[in-house]
């Protein structure tokens, strides 16, 4: 009996995914509906807050104010225009006191004072011409958000001789809440048909082409349906709809290339369809299900910190990584069944040619293999130069400058950043800005007075007002010198907590709630890069049963971060490119963004740190040849690689167009990190390190080589020696993939090769 006419090998998990096909996507076809359902509305329940924490000094005064001393807290304020008038003009004071009393008398308004009530100087412009209504909106973040919905239309435009702007910390978080939910609409549109074209230009087939996009929208569409599931529990940020698209598609994608792409090889090498899943699923999706896990470490770190706009991030990172692998494992390899060779159909890159003949997989993997040879050869000077690029184009994040969300984060032309940049411009102090001290406990006038005298003099202090007393409690405002954010007030802050007071005190507003982050990240972040390191160590261990390829996984990934880093700080915070980028730098990077987009771009590196590595070691596994192993894996997989990293890319930069400045800055930085790891660390830098390393690469002491032998990971695994149709063709020089893989011009060849070994 000939090998030919053998039953095909299958797995379990083979069997499980492939015993009803038809049956298993209808099942999908019904989940995703359901999503949908379940998921439709998510946008409305997110929150557009969440840089706090919630443990802080500045949490507990916050509420405690809010509850016991609503004026003390204004959310909402009204930029009284009077034009050319004064605003002391007894017909604007006419007006503004109206408009006063109409405020107050809103359902869920508190609080509510102005400048004609309190003739405070804190709420009149210093020109004369401007003065402010301040009020408190009561609820939480979506209760305040449809209050300002009702509320604003009545009161924003022309009333009399004055004109109104609304402004306020609601008006800027609600309006940064639309602007991305419409935002991520339009990059949803520029991503979805760019990306088909990529990969209908990767895989030549347009029916190849559709199958990753439809894996991409299950895993986008059951995320939706997770955060609206969490919102019941907990607070979602709505930033987090940022990342289920870009990863939704991102590592969707990735991962069905990786799976299509060796499925279409072992075809081409005369495998029949379901025998082509089973060996698909024994090394590729092996590699898919590792990779996955890696980039859910990465991102499960972001739950160490307190703020829930970065656990919203890992919330949504897992939930989308993990359906994005589920999906490829179960729901694609049940369509490629179905499809067989039909996989191939609709070829479209004749459409794309112009009468000039597209680059066969041969020509383009011996590109990357001629590549990888030069880089080997010539090991010492491409580590030292990339290494070298790498650390300078870090370098301007030496001098970054930790700061806070606000209006800034939003067009120059929204109303809430208009109103904004106006306080701050033309209001003596930082009205809405400055800093409160709750004071608690039993105390007598004389001691109020006497420490407000010590408040007031301290350096860095502009005013003191108060105190306004209510029972046992009681609140001064003190006012800052210079921004509300700003060193000198940050400074504030502590020299406010350290002086003493004959009454407990706890010190809250714009500058202390920045001082709580940065601490609350400091204090954590040693234990998420632990974290990190330590799981993504362990993890590259049982892939490769190594001890230094993971450190070298973890050094040289870190290393690919630096240019984003850089970028991040030459280009938001100092603010080059902001004319031609569309947005207003503030001076600094809000201080969660960073550990996020470490978490992200970390992930992602490994996530093609395991492609490439997955294909070294079953090279080395097989041949023993450490250089031959390093060339055979970047020819195997840098057009993969480069692929999948362009295609992300240009989602991360559909995702950059937004509006918003944090928004834009995840996206474009993200890709910015992407191209670097795909075209500067995995072609040149871990080449050369590895033939620097030489066969000092494979080395563990015996009792690690003896767990990996019983607990590692990788992507052989297939019971028959030389292991699937494939990979016994890729012992020759007739690579069967690239960025333009998918053409059967490889495939003769590969058959050739393998035919012989099909005879008994």
């Amino acid at each position: 009996m000939t090998e030919v006419n053998k039953p095909p090998h299958l797995g379990g998990w083979t069997r499980f995914v492939t015993a009803r096909p038809r049956l298993s996507l209808l099942a999908a076809l019904l989940i995703t509906a359901l999503a949908v359902l379940a998921g439709s509305g998510v946008a409305d329940r997110l929150g557009s807050g969440g840089w706090e924490d919630p443990d802080a000094q500045s949490t507990y005064a916050t509420k405690a104010l809010e509850r016991e001393f609503p004026a003390s807290q204004p959310n909402l304020l009204l930029l009284v225009d009077s034009g050319r008038s004064s605003v002391d003009d007894p017909a604007v004071a006419a007006e503004a006191r109206r408009l006063t009393a109409r405020l107050a008398g809103e359902k869920g308004v508190t609080g509510v004072g102005s400048y004609w009530q309190s003739k405070s100087p804190a709420l009149r412009a210093e020109d004369g011409h401007e003065a402010l209504i301040a009020a408190h909106i009561t609820g939480d973040e979506n209760a305040m958000g449809r209050t300002l919905d009702r509320i604003a239309p009545s009161f924003r435009g022309a009333h009399g001789p004055v004109e109104v702007k609304v402004g306020g910390i609601v008006a800027v978080r609600h309006e940064m809440q639309t602007t991305i939910k419409e935002d991520l609409t339009r990059a949803e549109l520029i991503a979805l048909p760019v990306t088909l074209v990529l990969l209908v230009m990767v895989f030549g087939s347009a029916i190849a082409a559709l199958l990753p996009l439809g894996i991409g929208i299950v895993a986008i569409l059951g995320t939706n349906a997770v955060l609206r599931g969490l919102t019941e529990f907990t607070d979602v940020s709505v930033f987090a709809l940022n990342l289920t698209t870009a990863l939704g598609l991102g590592l969707a994608i990735d991962y069905a290339l990786f799976i299509v792409r060796r499925f279409r090889e072992e075809l081409s090498a005369g495998a029949e369809p379901l025998p082509a899943v089973a060996t698909t699923l024994r090394t590729a999706g092996r590699t898919v299900l590792f990779s996955a896990l890696t980039v859910a470490v990465s991102l499960a770190a972001m739950l160490l910190f307190p703020q829930y706009f970065l656990r919203s991030f890992a919330y949504a990172g897992i939930a989308v990584v993990l359906l994005a692998a589920a999906a490829a494992l179960i729901l694609l390899p049940a369509a490629l069944v179905l499809l067989g060779d039909r996989v191939n159909s609709l070829d479209l890159r004749h459409l794309l040619r112009r009468g000039r003949p597209v680059r066969t997989s041969g020509e383009q993997g011996t590109a990357w293999a001629r590549a990888a040879a030069l880089v080997m050869r010539r090991a010492p000077i491409f580590a030292a130069a990339t290494t070298a690029v790498l650390i300078v184009l870090g370098l301007p994040f030496l001098g970054v400058r930790f700061g806070t969300a606000d209006d800034r984060q939003l067009p120059s032309g929204a109303e809430s950043h208009v109103v904004q940049q106006h306080l701050r411009d033309g209001f003596p102090g930082s009205p809405g800005g400055g800093l409160e001290v709750l004071a608690e406990g039993k105390a007598t006038p004389a001691r109020y007075a006497a420490y407000k005298e010590r408040v007031a003099d301290l350096p860095g202090v502009l005013r003191v007002d108060g105190p306004l007393v209510k029972g046992r409690s009681a609140y001064f405002t003190v006012q800052p010198k210079g921004e509300a954010v700003g060193d000198t007030a940050q400074r504030l802050v502590g020299e406010l907590r350290a002086t003493d007071a004959p009454f407990d005190t706890k010190v809250t507003g714009t500058a202390a709630v920045l001082v709580d982050s940065k601490h609350a990240i400091a204090e954590r972040l040693p234990w998420a890069a632990v974290f990190i390191a330590v799981v993504t160590l362990l993890l590259v261990f049982l892939l490769t049963g190594s001890v230094l390829i993971p450190v070298q996984a973890v050094v040289l990934n870190a290393l690919s971060l630096s240019a984003m880093f850089g970028a991040v700080v030459w280009v938001f915070q100092d603010g080059h490119l902001s004319g031609l980028l569309g947005f207003t730098s503030p001076g600094s990077i809000e201080t969660t963004l960073p550990v996020l987009m470490f978490c992200v771009a970390f992930g992602l590196s490994m996530d093609y740190g395991v492609f490439l590595l997955s294909r070294i070691k079953e090279e080395h596994d097989r041949t023993g040849d450490h250089n031959a192993a390093v060339r055979h894996g970047l020819q195997r997989t840098g057009g993969l690689i480069t692929a999948a990293a362009v295609i992300l890319a240009v989602v991360m930069v559909a995702i950059g167009t937004s509006r918003v400045t944090n928004t834009k800055m995840l996206g474009l930085g993200i890709a910015l990190a992407v191209l670097m790891d795909a075209m500067i660390v995995r072609s040149l830098l871990v080449p050369a390190v590895m033939r620097l390393t030489g066969r000092a690469t494979w080395w563990a002491p015996g009792p690690l080589r003896r767990f990996h032998e019983r607990f590692g990971m990788s992507e052989g695994g297939d019971e028959r020696p030389g292991g699937g149709a494939g990979e016994r063709a890729a012992g020759h020089d007739v690579p069967a993939e690239s960025v333009g893989e998918g053409s059967a011009d490889a495939g003769s060849g590969v058959r050739a090769v393998r035919e012989p070994a099909r005879r008994t």
